[in-house]
């Protein structure tokens, strides 16, 4: 096993004896084993936990192997340790890239932000109500024109 290998192997099991663990894997490449509506993805995501009783997974020399389930039908899937190229656990935080491994599209991919890039500031945020100052009704004066004020005439019989 070369030492590429014995790190993902590694990194894989020490994430998954901390929770869900997501691979991130190229499914076109030869020995990946995924239902067919994902076999062309550049860029294919799997969770995988101790959690989900999986009742094969395996992490050995070849790469990964598990049962799971997609849109409530199990399949079995393989993934060679060639063609995984990042290991994300959800409960550490930590992630892992191998960027030797990735796609050629996905590392020709502009990046999603960048710093030159001008954006509107964000919105000032809403001040909470013990913050905000209270609002009061206030007598306001009439205007005064030039004009008499005309009054009704009231005749009295």
């Amino acid at each position: 096993m070369d030492k590429k290998v014995s790190d993902k192997k590694e990194r894989l099991l020490a994430a998954l004896d901390q929770g869900m663990v997501m691979i991130h894997l190229d499914a076109r490449r030869p020995g990946v084993l995924v239902p067919a509506s994902l076999r062309g993805e550049a860029h294919l995501r799997l969770n995988l936990s101790y959690r989900f009783e999986p009742p094969d997974l395996t992490v050995g020399e070849w790469g990964v192997r598990s049962t799971l389930s997609f849109s409530g039908s199990r399949f079995t899937v393989a993934v060679p340790w060639s063609a995984l190229f990042a290991i994300a656990s959800h409960v550490t935080k930590e992630f892992w890239m191998y960027p030797e491994e990735m796609p050629p599209e996905l590392l020709q991919q502009p990046p999603v932000a960048s710093a030159s890039v001008s954006r509107p500031p964000p919105p000032a945020p809403v001040p909470v109500a013990a913050e905000r100052p209270r609002a009061f009704l206030r007598e306001v004066q009439a205007e005064r024109t030039d004009e008499p004020e005309s009054r009704p005439e009231v005749a009295c019989f």
